[in-house]
């Protein structure tokens, strides 16, 4: 179903969105049956957990990457009303599904707590542009029924959270503390559960403050599918996403060694591109505290055209 303009409304003013009868009921129920392709169904794994010891080695054991093993699933990642509004907020066509994955959780398998964070760290080599917030749109489609024992998404107005730094003010000089900056129980009284029945789409963009919770109910389960897009670039090939890599403590020492040519090649923004300014500037010193990023202030230096 085509999401509406008030939602979208709710995904820019807001940072994200949710939106209940996305999938229509024959779509739904074929992209439910084609998980059991990868997981195991909830009666057969609460039956005997050991047997699938496999989901319960961390909480993101549950991930699978596209492509999936049956075309109802793989054609969720890029539903037609899904590509529609991308299109429309992210004002291009020419739309990039940078990543699509499924994700399991299992009541009981691991704790899937977490604390506050936003995604940008591991989507973005760099820090979202304040002025041009619509860089990059994350989707979850619900395959199942969430509920409030069901380990809901805790999401952040960004009215409540605007005034958190995007990076730690202060870091040990490893940039790998991006997960645990944020205080638990810092949004507690304000933060929001995404629940919804099977069908639902909720998306957000990077720079919105949420975390995974706990799955409370004894034998709850969770399935979901995430497609993330971007507009392209001019740089449309490849085979390795560095960003998928860059909240490594050797990630953070190559950026902040390497020099402003050197960063280029991995995509970095050379100096004198439009994202620079100085928000942008100033938020990605605080990610790369050691780096220095003199060029970047006055735009020389930038890579060959």
């Amino acid at each position: 179903m085509r999401v509406p303009e008030h939602c979208l409304a709710d995904l820019r003013e807001r940072g994200y969105m949710v939106f209940e009868g996305f999938l229509d009921v024959d779509e739904l129920a074929a992209a439910q049956e084609a998980l059991w392709r990868h997981y195991p169904r909830p009666e057969e794994y609460f039956t005997d957990p050991a047997a699938h010891a496999w989901l319960a080695r961390s909480q993101w054991a549950g991930e699978v990457r596209a492509p999936w093993r049956s075309w109802d699933l793989n054609r969720l990642a890029f539903h037609p009303d899904l590509l529609d509004l991308a299109e429309r907020f992210l004002g291009s066509a020419d739309l990039h599904l940078y990543n699509a994955e499924l994700w399991a959780k299992y009541g009981g398998a691991v704790d899937y707590e977490q604390a506050h964070h936003r995604d940008f760290g591991n989507h973005s080599l760099v820090v979202p542009k304040r002025s041009d917030p619509a860089t990059q749109l994350q989707t979850w489609i619900l395959l199942s029924d969430v509920g409030d024992d069901d380990g809901p998404t805790k999401v952040v107005p960004l009215s409540v959270a605007e005034s958190v730094p995007y990076w730690p003010e202060t870091l040990d000089g490893s940039s790998n503390d991006y997960m645990n900056y944020l205080a638990a129980g810092a949004f507690a009284d304000s933060e929001v559960s995404v629940t919804g029945p099977a069908g639902t789409l909720f998306c957000l963009r990077t720079d919105t403050v949420h975390r995974g919770s706990r799955m409370t109910g004894e034998r709850s389960s969770r399935f979901t599918l995430l497609a993330d897009y971007e507009v392209w670039g001019p740089r449309w090939t490849g085979r390795i996403a560095w960003a998928a890599d860059s909240l490594s403590p050797d990630w953070a020492e190559l950026i902040e060694r390497a020099t402003p040519r050197e960063r280029s090649v991995f995509g970095f923004p050379a100096p004198g591109d439009p994202y620079w300014d100085e928000q942008t500037l100033a938020d990605t010193q605080a990610r790369y505290p050691r780096a220095d990023l003199t060029a970047y202030l006055t735009g020389h230096g930038a890579a060959p055209a």
